[in-house]
């Protein structure tokens, strides 16, 4: 009887940690993919009440992985700078930008020139990381359908260009 109690508090006491290790781990992880971003600048459209830290990305395997809570940016040529983020969390309220509303990015001021949605399919990347002639940011977030994997059927994007 002695050897029966003894084993069922171990089996306890072992669940218990289990639980206790696998909620440290998942809530540990989640807390540190939240803050490991290094910020390197600020985005803000009053419009829409935004407010967002930037961090800048870099291409992993010809991909740029969107922050989960925050704007992304990347920039191939030097006037021209596109900002990611998603459209559940940090830019869930983009599709109420307008044209002629004010954007203020790195201590920017930027006017909103386009607000357009496109299939997925038809995104070009190259020819939205081209050179610009004046400084412009691009903004871009999934829009339409949302598939089971998160993925959506067409991206919103807004064209923004600097104000002299």
């Amino acid at each position: 009887m002695e050897l029966k109690k003894s084993f069922s508090r171990r089996k306890l006491l072992a669940i218990i940690y289990v639980v206790f290790a696998f909620c440290y781990f998942v809530f540990g992880l989640q807390s540190a993919r939240a803050f490991s971003y290094h910020t390197s600048a600020e985005l803000r459209i009053p419009a829409i009440g935004l407010v967002s830290d930037v961090t800048t990305l870099a291409l992993d395997n010809h991909t740029l992985n969107t922050p989960d809570e925050i704007v992304g940016s990347f920039s191939k040529t030097k006037n021209n700078t596109l900002l990611v983020g998603h459209s559940t969390t940090v830019f869930k309220n983009l599709s109420e930008v307008k044209i002629g509303d004010n954007v203020f990015y790195d201590n920017k001021e930027y006017l909103v020139i386009s607000a357009t949605t496109y299939p997925k399919e038809e995104i070009n990347m190259n020819r939205l990381l081209a050179y610009t002639d004046s400084e412009a940011i691009k903004i871009m977030t999934c829009s339409g359908e949302i598939f089971y994997n998160g993925d959506a059927s067409h991206r919103l994007i807004i064209t923004a260009v600097l104000v002299q």
